[in-house]
């Protein structure tokens, strides 16, 4: 049976009382050291063997007084002796140990005085004979239950994973699969952890097994463990009086962990050396919140080899349950430690209601965010006895345990393997809170056998369960997690009907990315109750065309953002592992007092916490308003139109080189080739060209084999396509299948552009230049016009209402120049901004050589042009308002309440307007439309 501290503490006292004129080495270190193992219930012959014989890298041979593998280290001298030299030698003998055992302390000791190493941490100890009950927790590491602090990078996560991997492999090659082998890899792990944590009486005990009672061929491992997993299964008064010693040793866990009958898997020599490394290792410093992934990342070794692939940091976790429910509760607690009346009472309320508060994580995953809630949520029940036992409530430290317990904890995962795993990580926490707990209070708090298990339903798909059945909404605290991404394009046709079942009666539902179907369920789940929620999420739900398709829907619902991260970069920074940008959103139906919003710099610096007053879906301070997508500019400016779009297989265009062939080989096909802009080739300053073939005689494109060939192969191309749209652009080869070239000078947008840009690059083109449809164009737009797109401001607007591609710019017309609030410009006002972008374009050709995305990258942008954008930022600043603006956040709070003044009397105009009636689906379009003039093309992509 485990000890508590006190009664450790109480031996202790014994053993230096029985051993105060202990002197000799060789007469009394035996007795010595069994008794001191005797002191924390440890028999040291199960662990420890003395003498030691090593060789030196020296090339001397030695004797260690003592070796514990992984453990410990013992060098004993007679009293008196110098323990410098004593601690010489015992590094001698740790250098020639081989890696595998390497112990991570190092005692030197003459009885009187003792010396204590932690060569992992190089903290030491020392002390007198006397005073070893006072430091008797150094020595925590004997019994499991050292202080463990965990690293979101530390790399013996990783090496865990990998020792994992290998034994996976191992038993996956020799035909041992499936199911089976996903339950067997739980129950090691479960066994492994164990060993190094004091679960097991003894540490050890699993290695001590394994090396000593099974084969060394392998032949009887399989045998073997599946005999462990019968008695781990097993009461043990339930147990055959006849049972192998060593087996009764392990003690009965359930939980329903070992309950399943599995078929032994076959070892070899070699497997059982993999699988001893694993026991040799030291399982105790393994986070189990970061495990959770990493393991998940075993069953595929290409995912493997990636190193962190599956990496989700506590310090990211903590992003959101911090402001969901931690800082409310640290808050309270905090509060109540400081009342000068009452304070028993309210801190022993404060107590058991934490282990009322419920979590539910419905796409669960391996359990992180339910593994760091817990955790956390037993660090405040610690906090708070510690704090009693100052009080006069000291009758509650008699028989007490834990309020909080595993059974809080609700989850829904779609996987079998990672739910398991979520379970188990679970158990896994629990006892080293346990640990925490007894060492805090020096009792001793075990949970073996398992009573109470995390609620997770296994195999189920959250899209299409009643969350109520698992855990009644009016029985939930707090719903949280992680749920997958998945971008419109890339759901497979399960996850399209997922999302088409929710959202069915929203309009244009087929744009949401996956994520947004758990915030809908959450949002009909927290009706009538006070529940709070909180998710990562892809930040496109918050930019872009999704934010009025969703947060329509949601506000209709009542739902309030309480908090929210602005964009930051999820993950780590594990080799090969890309960074996802996402966002995190708290909501609940009841508005925050106080609304909190975590801003970035850049998507992987720190955050800086704003209070406001709201915060809006579009993650700035301000109302709960949408910004609808609009066919027309908002205000009296010239439109804006989509690039032309060859559908053409590749067959219309031309690199450089292919554009130089044909001027010296056919001086027919040469009168077409046009320069072609797209945003690659503009921001980048690549040449491309085109085929412009709209208005060409057919007489003419025979007379060009190249442009015959050509014709034909676009023809081919587009009557191979599924949309019957492309197929019927097969009666045109020679064009583009959409038309909207301007016929005036105009300003290129690119429709693409990297974050790390303050000012998207725009720029003039003649009509000769042929618009692609990676680009937008301004056709007769005023230097006045340019001058208010590239400023400070429309960035700004930019910014907020643009879609992202991870987190680059994605300008779309129809949300971003469309809804605009433009400045009211006199004359004068004209002529200055058409002055200062000049300013800007000329500052741009002073650098020939360098390409836009030269000039525009922060860390290379030159002073002049930089200058000049300065200039016209302020200039453009001063039509919006006098006052300048302090902030970004202070800017798009100004638009946006512009644009709400703007859109009003529009918004109501519209309403006395008969609707157009849409196109129906797999109608044919206005053959009109693709095939007109420009002004037509405007009015089809306008519609669209």
């Amino acid at each position: 049976m485990s000890l508590s501290w006190n009664e450790i503490r109480r031996r202790a006292v014994e053993f230096a009382d029985e051993y105060s004129d202990a002197t000799y080495e060789k007469g009394e270190t035996q007795s010595f050291y069994n008794d001191f193992f005797d002191v924390f219930g440890i028999k040291r012959r199960q662990v420890a063997r003395y003498e030691e014989h090593v060789k030196k890298l020296s090339g001397d041979t030695g004797f260690i007084d003592l070796f514990w593998p992984k453990t410990l280290l013992v060098e004993q001298k007679s009293a008196g002796r110098d323990l410098t030299a004593a601690a010489e030698q015992a590094g001698e003998y740790f250098d020639a140990i081989r890696d595998a055992d390497k112990p991570r302390f190092q005692l030197v000791c003459d009885f009187q005085n003792w010396e204590l190493l932690d060569r992992d941490t190089r903290e030491t100890w020392s002390f007198t004979l006397s005073e070893l009950a006072d430091n008797i927790q150094a020595f925590a590491f004997m019994i499991g239950r050292e202080k463990r602090v965990f690293k979101d990078q530390d790399p013996v996560n990783i090496d865990a994973a990998e020792l994992m991997g290998a034994i996976h492999d191992e038993l996956e090659a020799s035909g041992y699969e499936g199911h089976d082998l996903e339950v067997y890899l739980v129950r090691l792990l479960f066994m492994l952890f164990a060993d190094d944590t004091g679960i097991f009486e003894t540490r050890d005990m699993l290695l001590d097994f394994i090396e000593h009672r099974t084969s060394e061929d392998g032949s009887d491992l399989g045998s073997k463990i599946n005999d462990l997993f019968h008695v781990l299964n097993t009461p043990e008064d339930s147990r055959s009086s006849n049972m192998d010693e060593d087996l009764a040793r392990f003690p009965y866990v359930n939980g329903d962990l070992f309950g399943e009958s599995l078929p032994p898997a076959w070892f070899t020599a070699r497997m059982r050396d993999t699988f001893l490394e694993a026991c040799r290792f030291n399982w105790s410093k393994v986070s189990p919140a970061i495990f959770g992934s990493l393991f998940q990342s075993v069953m595929d070794p290409a995912e493997r080899r990636k190193k962190g692939a599956h990496y989700t940091t506590e310090k990211n976790i903590m992003k959101l349950i911090g402001p969901l429910f931690l800082d409310d509760l640290r808050a309270e607690l905090d509060h109540l430690k400081g009342l000068k009346t009452g304070k028993a009472g309210r801190l022993e309320a404060f107590r058991r209601r934490l282990g009322t508060l419920t979590f539910l994580d419905p796409a669960c995953g391996c359990g992180n965010f339910l593994i760091i809630a817990y955790r956390e949520l037993r660090k405040l029940e610690i906090e708070c006895l510690a704090e009693l036992r100052g009080t006069d409530r000291k009758d509650l430290f008699g028989e007490t345990i834990s309020e909080v317990n595993v059974d809080q904890f609700y989850g829904i995962e779609l996987e079998e393997f990672p739910a398991r795993i979520a379970e188990v990580a679970m158990w896994m926490i629990d006892h080293i809170m346990n640990v925490e707990f007894g060492d805090a209070f020096g009792l001793i708090l075990t949970r073996i056998p398992l009573t109470k298990s995390p609620h997770i339903w296994v195999k189920r798909n959250a899209l299409r369960e009643d969350w109520n059945r698992l855990l009644p909404a009016h029985h939930c605290s707090f719903v949280l997690g992680n749920p997958p991404f998945i971008g419109k394009h890339l759901q497979d046709p399960d996850q399209e009907a997922d999302i088409e079942n929710i959202f069915q009666k929203t309009q244009g539902f087929g744009k949401l990315d996956y994520v947004a179907a758990w915030l809908d369920l959450a949002a009909d789940y927290i009706q009538n109750h006070g529940i709070r929620c909180a998710f990562v999420a892809t930040n496109s739900i918050t930019q872009g065309e999704q934010v009025a398709i969703l947060w329509d829907r949601l506000f209709s619902k009542r739902i309030k953002i309480n908090f929210a991260h602005r964009t930051f970069a999820w993950g780590s920074d594990a080799r090969g592992k890309a960074h996802v940008h996402v966002v995190i959103l708290g909501f609940s139906k009841m508005a925050a007092s106080k609304a909190r919003l975590f801003d970035y710099e850049h998507p992987t610096s720190e955050a800086e916490e704003i209070e406001v007053a709201n915060v809006s879906p579009y993650l700035v301070d301000y109302k709960d308003m949408l910004i609808q997508s609009r066919r027309k500019p908002l205000a009296d400016v010239p439109s804006i139109l989509y690039g032309s779009k060859p559908v053409d297989g590749g067959n219309l265009l031309l690199t450089n080189k292919e554009k130089n062939a044909v001027f010296k080989t056919d001086p027919i096909a040469s009168q077409f080739v046009r320069p072609m802009l797209s945003a690659d080739e503009f921001i980048n300053g690549k040449l491309r060209w085109c085929f412009w073939l709209r208005g060409a005689s057919p007489k003419v494109i025979k007379r060009s084999a190249k442009l015959i060939e050509r014709v034909r192969a676009v023809r081919q191309f587009r009557l191979a396509s599924t949309k019957a749209a492309t197929r019927r652009d097969a009666e045109r080869p020679q064009e583009f299948a959409e038309i909207r070239q301007p016929s005036e000078r105009f300003i290129a947008v690119p429709l693409h552009s990297s974050e790390r840009r303050t000012y998207i690059p725009f720029g003039y083109f003649d009509a000769d230049y042929i618009v692609h449809n990676s680009c937008s164009c301004v056709p007769d737009a005023s230097n006045s016009h340019f001058g208010i797109m590239t400023s400070y401001m429309h960035m700004t607007w930019m910014r907020y209402t643009a879609g992202r591609i991870k987190s680059d710019y994605r300008y779309a017309n129809v949300l971003v120049y469309n809804t605009f609030p433009w400045p009211h410009m006199s004359d004068f006002d004209k002529k200055k901004v058409g002055a200062l972008a000049q300013a800007v374009l000329d500052a741009r050709d002073e650098f020939p050589d360098a390409t836009l995305a030269d000039l525009y990258d922060p860390d290379l942008m030159p002073p002049a042009l930089r200058k000049a954008h300065t200039a016209l930022d302020r200039a453009v600043d001063r039509l919006y308002r006098k006052k300048p603006f302090e902030s970004e956040r202070e800017r798009v709070e100004h638009l946006f309440g512009l644009y709400e003044k703007m859109v009003a009397p529009v918004e109501a105009e519209a309403k006395k307007t008969p609707k157009r009636r849409r196109r129906k689906k797999n109608e044919p379009a206005n053959e009109g439309l693709r095939n007109g003039s420009p002004g037509q093309a405007r009015g089809l992509r306008a519609e669209e």
